[in-house]
Order: structure tokens, then sequence, then C-alpha cells
């Protein structure tokens, strides 16, 4: 924990929940930026080995009653009304879902609001996650969602400068508010991972959800007992998917690996497979081209800003189906090597950790950072 400053600089993100993408970008810009205090709703035992390997010290403004709520109230109540700290902040970097409710408490200075992604289950999946309620309960989702709309657009609307993760986000953003945003991809880290030997075997990241789209991975390589697939990943579609490929010798799931572990299947992998549902960003196929792996992903969301066409990777046409997984990885078959190694590495240096903190920095009129 950190003491309580008044004025100053600040760095906000909803909670730090798991060793996420999310957490992990939270925490580079951190260790970029010393002058700024880090603040969450709460920190979760999920999220303690990241936050452990890190220097960043975290504060959480929970507390009080609320302290019994839900995850989701609890970070709206906590940026909402336990964030005073911010009345007379110099500089403060807004990012998540629920941070913006505390705009209203930063009575001047720079506000900057760092957009992974606007709350989709208001928004372009709201449909889907309102189906998935019983039927009583959907007027107060509607009820909700119509509140959380109001409080979001005004707050992000007083932000002075937007910043997004990808093109994919920043359209999401502008057809969804009017609003308008400059691009600063998130840092990767690309100098952790390396070509290893290929071992031949490819490999799924993505964690184990519905719309990761890992099924549709699994039924293809159930018609290529030829092929080997590992599941490197865990989640709610584990049990299912483990139910699918039962007895089939030629895929295995490993369940979640430590970060050491990752980069070693990476590293050995012969590809990466990758078909999430208009994936705001993705990490992981920039992961796998920093290793020298090419990717086969699917042609929609921000892997059309990362993997380049037949020289990274092979992208299949929306929806994928395991027939066009199953010819990706025959026309792949011919497309891995030192040449491909190599093209992958130099495309995968375009989201480094360094590009992203210099960025950062220019949108806070910081100076840059020597080398």
């Amino acid at each position: 924990m950190t003491k309580r400053t008044e004025g100053g600089h600040f760095l906000l993100y909803d909670f730090m929940q798991v060793a996420g993408g999310a957490e992990r970008v939270t925490l580079t810009l951190a260790e970029a930026l010393p002058g700024f205090e880090t603040l969450v709703s709460r920190c979760y035992e999920q999220a303690m080995p990241l936050l452990e390997n890190s220097q960043v010290r975290v504060r959480e403004l929970r507390g009080g009653w609320s302290a019994w709520l839900p995850r989701i109230p609890e970070s709206m109540w906590c940026f909402r009304f336990r964030a005073q700290c911010l009345r007379d902040a110099q500089q403060v970097i807004y990012s998540g879902f629920y941070t913006p409710f505390a705009v209203h408490q930063q009575r001047g200075g720079l506000r900057l609001y760092y957009c992974h992604t606007i709350p989709r289950f208001a928004y372009d999946l709201y449909e889907s996650t309102l189906a998935q309620f019983p039927a009583p309960l959907r007027p107060l989702y509607r009820l909700f969602v119509w509140w959380f709309r109001r409080r979001y657009e005004k707050a992000i609307g007083r932000m002075d400068r937007i910043i997004v993760n990808s093109e994919n986000v920043r359209q999401r953003l502008r057809r969804y508010t009017g609003l308008d945003a400059t691009v600063v991809y998130p840092p990767v880290a690309t100098e952790s991972f390396r070509p290893l030997d290929d071992a031949g075997y490819y490999l799924s990241t993505a964690r184990l959800v519905l719309n990761k789209r890992v099924d549709i991975i699994v039924r293809a390589f159930l018609r290529m007992p030829q092929r080997r697939l590992v599941v490197l990943s865990g989640g709610a579609e584990l049990g299912r998917l483990k139910a699918l490929a039962a007895g089939a010798a030629n895929i295995e799931f490993t369940g979640w690996q430590t970060d050491e572990q990752l980069r070693l299947w990476v590293g050995r992998a012969r590809a990466v497979v990758y078909l999430p549902v208009d994936e705001d960003f993705g990490m992981s196929p920039v992961e796998a081209m920093a290793a020298g792996k090419p990717v086969i992903g699917v042609a929609q969301g921000g892997l059309l800003e990362t993997v380049v066409q037949g020289k990274t990777g092979i992208l299949v046409a929306e929806p994928p189906t395991p027939e066009s997984v199953m010819a990706a990885v025959d026309d792949l078959e011919y497309m891995h090597g030192p040449e491909v190694s190599r093209v992958c590495m130099d495309r995968a240096r375009q989201f480094t950790q360094t590009r992203f903190v210099e960025s950062m920095r220019a949108a806070l009129d910081l100076p840059s950072v020597p080398v």
C-alpha cells in the first residue's frame, strides 16, 4: 500500500482481478511513470503472483460497507465516492470501465482516458448478454444498462484526451459514443520471447470461454489426428472441451502455465492458433510472432492490425470453421522456417513496451526516457 497523497499524478484501473493483459498493461505503465500513484478498487488473489513480481505499489480504495458488494458494484462505488484524492491532481490516467466514474472528483489538470475497450456488455454485445439473463431479470438489466451508458458517456466526455489500444476499438468507440481517439498499441513483452526448436505442435493460448472459439480449433484437430494440438490455458469451457476431445491422442490440455512455461511452449510451437470474436487487440498473436512463430487467426478485429496475411500467418474468413482451420494448417506446413521466423519477429517489434511507453509519455507531455 502507498500513503494517501493529495494532488500529484495518478494512474487508475478498475481492479486487479487476474494476471491478465489489462493488468499487465497497467503495471507496465506504472513502472514507466514512477511519479504516478496507482489506484484500484481491489486486488484479488488471482492477481497476486503478478503483483508480487512487480515493483509497483498499488493502493486499494476498498473499505467500509462497500467491501461487501460484488466486484463490479464495488468498483463503481469506490471510484464514484472514494476517490477524493484526485481533487487537486495535475494528471490522471483513467483506464477500464469504471474508473471514469471518478472524473468528477478531479477539479483541474489533465484527464486522459486509456480505453482497452468500451464496455461491450452495454454496447455491441448488449443483446447477446441480455439473452443470458432469465426473462424476469431482463427489465432490470435493461434499466442498469440505460443508467450505465448515461454515466459512462458523460464521464468519458469530460476527458481531455482519449487513447485506445487499436484501430478496431477506435472505430467501436466512435460508432457507439461519437467520440474519437488516438491509437496507442498496448505493450507486449516481445523481448521475453524467442524462437526455440520446432517441436511440430500447434498451440492455443486463448482463455477457454465461448467468445474465444477454442471449440472450433479442437474440432479441426479431431479431424487431423496426424497434427498435434496443445491447449495452454483454462477457463469455464475446460470441461466441455475435454469431453469434446475425449480419446484424441493428438490433443493435450495443460491448464494455465507460468509466464516462463508459456514462453517455452510458444518458442517450441510450429504455430499459434487464435480465433476470438472481434478481439479488441490480442496480445497472443504478437507474442507468437515475437517467438518467430506464425499465427493462424481470424480476419476480424485486432488481428487485422497485427498479423500480416501470408507473411506472418494466415487469417481465415469470419466466421471460422473447422474446415477453414484445417486448410490453414495445411498451408502453414509450407510456411515455416528461418525466413518466416525473421519476418514474424520483425513484425512483433512494432508492438514493444518501449514504443508504448514513449507514446504514452508523449500524450502526457512528458520527456522521453533516455535509452
